[in-house]
């Protein structure tokens, strides 16, 4: 009994003791709960602590149709509250919003920027009556025992609504497009979105939802109306914390990762404009403005060639009556020159071109007797033709080495091989680059689809660098008048390609018909590096379009690579018009041209400020300019192996020590000791300057040996008596003053992505044609008429540079 009453006391005590221990902790537990009737523009001076937490009750009215702002601003007055931060949560009758102070942001490496000032603007609940009254509560609650001193102020914002020319950040848009304008004062880095509710305004959760950009200066955003079913958003500025995000300088290097940064005072002055975009009527009169442009090509070919099928009507008339024209009329071959160059001369009845001049000249066949040439039928198969079973003749002058190595070379001396042989060789180009096109364009239209989708998606429009002054969205495209602007480039590209169809097809009548001047007049006729031209003019056409969709540094590549084949196939086709036999097939030309590609891809992903890239690719440049110079110079016939040094050497001894003799082929070495000049100074410029767009450099060198090659041409020709009729020289003064024209806008600059998104937008301009197209789109316009007018200039001697004999 005893033990059983001292158990009995003990648990007792036990049971005593546990109950006034749970009291002690549920008194500790319990808060205090402080409800206050708040009103709006009164400042509010609390202390909060981990025992008490406040609640302030806010009402007021809204109406159905006007959107008003409520700010709640908040300032933390104690010292260290970092440690202990305050929590403050607005309820409203559809959201939520939480936030606490000091509000800690993240920058670049984690750094952290701490905010005793913060402001926050509540979304506007929605509402169905015409007037509602609604009730919000702002909870303040901390776990610091010790106090925290802050100040509270609920006010209206002023000028919510945004009109045209307001400075404010809501609107409600009327228009099915609304562009948004904004231009700041200083160059701190901030972020311009506009969003649904809820509005997310901070410098980690800006870009959650809705579509947003960096900036620095000026910004500009199209709102479209099928990405706001409620015809309402909001507009929403925030400064970050750091400029590095718009390409600034890292102010701050902290020693300790965990330590706290002041941000300083980090404030914009800006004016936001808000304004109609352009009507549907624009978007129309933009497109028939630019098919009008192309289709008005079409139109002057087609009464170029009805002139000129009316005119050599009448001249083969004349030819059945011979006493009535003059000699040179006739169409009678007349000459060649013994130099390296001789100018082709066009055909009575073998082509129609589209131009009203025309010449013969001779290369070379006429020692064979016409029943010979009229006698190879053909219709022969042309499946077993191989080039090498007609590289040799049984007489000692058709030797490679003799033939091609004379001081003095005609056209005829690089003209001996069939001629069907190479037609073959040159149709490989036109069947090579529309392969290519294909396999090339496929995987590019989807890459672009695919980063437009993204953009779309995500809002983020930092990834494309448009010009946001002038880019016009239709559908889902964002910039559609950039990608319309390319249409020139198909459509005279496709013209092109038909003038060229054209001519085929009465030459190979001609042919047909074994007539004299088809078969043994002019330089050798081969179309298919025309057909490759053409070609690879559409194809420039639809990769820029598709590089527009979505411009950046990832897929700049394919707005360039046709370029490259363009300039490529241009000296090609001017080089074959004289040397035939030893042009370039297409497999060596698009291997070279795949290697260039290569390195502008490498230049573009590694050369910016690499100077081992540059060094490498200057001495291959160095090097790839000699051993064409030795190519041109000794017409093919050299050998790069073993014994090279050994030949260079004795060629120098024998030329220059033993007896001092000048060249052999003084055009060529003109020619070669000029373009090695110009190649050396760009390769020193590259390796000194080492240019941020790679790209453009390389296609600065393409270009520079095209126009080099160009003007020996013409030279060549006028040294050699052949004269450049009036005709002629309008269409190459008009070709030079469009390029120039073009150039000029080229050059405008109007986005760069060797910048960052916010830098680039600060070289963004104004429409200049239509409200509908920038100096870009004049550029697209302007560059493909010029290249279209330099394919002409190029077919030379078939269209435009024609010379009649004497």
């Amino acid at each position: 009994y005893q033990l059983f009453c001292f158990w009995f006391r003990l648990g007792y005590v036990v049971l005593l003791w546990l109950c006034v221990t749970h009291l002690r902790c549920a008194r500790a537990e319990t808060k205090t709960v402080v409800q206050k009737d708040a009103e709006f523009d009164v400042t509010y001076n609390d202390t909060v602590t981990s025992d008490n937490q406040i609640i302030y009750a806010f009402n007021h009215t809204v109406s159905r149709n006007k959107t008003e702002g409520v700010r709640v601003t908040v300032d933390v007055l104690s010292e260290g509250a970092e440690s202990s931060p305050i929590l403050f949560v607005v309820r409203q009758k559809q959201a939520v919003l939480s936030f606490q102070v000091p509000l800690i942001l993240r920058g670049l490496y984690q750094r952290k920027y701490p905010y005793a000032h913060v402001g926050r603007t509540l979304c506007q609940p929605p509402t169905r009556s015409l007037t509602e009254t609604q009730y919000f509560f702002v909870d303040v609650s901390t776990l610091s025992s010790l106090g925290t001193h802050y100040q509270l102020r609920i006010s209206r914002v002023d000028s919510f609504t945004l009109h045209p020319g307001c400075t404010c950040s809501s609107l409600r848009p009327a228009d099915t497009h609304t562009h948004i304008q904004t231009h700041l004062f200083l160059s701190d880095c901030c972020v311009l979105p506009y969003h649904q509710c809820p509005v997310y305004d901070l410098d980690n959760n800006v870009a959650f939802i809705g579509m947003y950009q960096t900036m620095t200066k000026t910004a500009a955003i199209t709102v479209q109306r099928k990405d706001f079913p409620s015809n309402s958003f909001y507009v929403v500025v925030v400064v970050k914390t750091e400029d590095e995000a718009c390409g600034g300088p890292l102010r701050f290097y902290p020693l300790r990762p965990d330590e706290l940064i002041d941000a300083g005072n980090r404030s914009k002055t800006l004016d936001v404009v808000v304004s109609p975009a352009i009507s549907s009527d624009v978007y129309v009169m933009g497109m028939l403005f630019c098919l009008g442009i192309f289709l008005s090509f079409y139109l002057l070919t087609f009464l170029v060639a009805c002139v000129e099928n009316k005119r050599m009507h009448r001249r083969r008339e004349g030819l059945l009556n011979p006493a009535d024209m003059s000699p040179a009329e006739t169409g009678i071959p007349a000459t060649h020159y013994n130099g390296t160059l001789l100018d082709n001369a066009s055909t009575l009845s073998s082509e129609a071109i589209t131009d009203s001049i025309a010449s013969d000249a001779n290369y070379g066949y006429m020692e064979r007797s016409l029943e010979s040439v009229a006698g190879r039928s053909r219709q022969e198969s042309l499946s077993s033709i191989e080039e090498d079973d007609y590289d040799t003749l049984a007489d000692i002058d058709s030797d490679k080495n003799i033939v091609r190595t004379k001081k003095y070379l005609c056209v005829s001396d690089l003209a001996r091989k069939d001629k069907r042989v190479l037609s073959k060789k040159y149709q490989i180009y036109f069947w090579n680059i529309a392969t290519i096109g294909v396999f090339y364009a496929l995987p590019v239209i989807q890459l672009v689809i695919t980063y437009q989708t993204v953009v779309n998606v995500t809002g983020n429009q930092d990834i494309c660098y448009y010009n946001f002054l002038c880019a016009h969205p239709l559908g889902n495209l964002s910039a559609f008048n950039n990608i319309l602007s390319n249409l020139g480039y198909v459509m005279l590209g496709l013209l092109f390609l038909l003038i060229v169809l054209q001519r085929d097809v009465i030459h190979s009548r001609a042919l047909d018909r074994n007539d004299l001047n088809a078969l043994e007049c002019g330089i050798p006729k081969h179309f298919g590096l025309f057909y490759a031209m053409g070609t690879a003019l559409m194809m420039e056409g639809l990769l820029s379009a598709c590089y527009h969709v979505c411009p950046n540094y990832t897929n700049f590549q394919f707005d360039t690579s046709f370029m490259y084949m363009i300039a490529g196939l241009c000296v090609l086709k001017l080089y074959q018009k004289r040397h035939p036999d030893i042009n370039a097939s297409a497999y060596t030309a698009y291997a070279c041209l795949a290697a260039v590609i290569f390195f502008s891809v490498l230049g573009v992903v590694f050369g910016k400020g690499n100077m081992v890239f540059w060094i490498v690719f200057s001495v291959l440049h160095i090097l790839a300019t000699m051993l064409l110079s030795t190519q041109l110079y000794y017409m093919g016939r050299w050998r790069l192996d073993s014994g090279i040094l050994r030949r260079i050497v004795y060629v120098i001894y024998t030329d220059c020590i033993r007896q001092c003799s000048g060249p052999m082929y003084i055009d060529r070495m003109v020619l070669l000791v000029m373009g090695n000049i110009v190649n050396w100074s760009l390769a020193a410029y590259g390796l000194l300057k080492t240019p941020n767009d790679f790209a453009s450099y390389l296609l600065a060198i393409a270009i520079c040996n095209l126009l080099l090659y160009f003007a020996f041409y013409i030279i060549m020709k006028l040294r050699s008596g052949e004269r450049i009729q009036c005709m002629a020289m309008v269409c190459i003064l008009f070709t030079a003053v469009v390029w120039g024209f073009a150039l000029f806008f080229f050059f405008q600059g109007l986005s760069t992505w060797q910048k960052t998104p916010a830098e680039s937008r600060e070289h963004n301009r104004d429409c200049i044609v239509l409200s509908f197209f920038d100096d870009h789109d004049i550029w697209h316009f302007l560059s493909s008429i010029a290249m279209f007018g330099s394919f002409l200039v190029s077919a030379g001697d078939h269209s435009v540079m024609l010379i009649e004999f004497k």
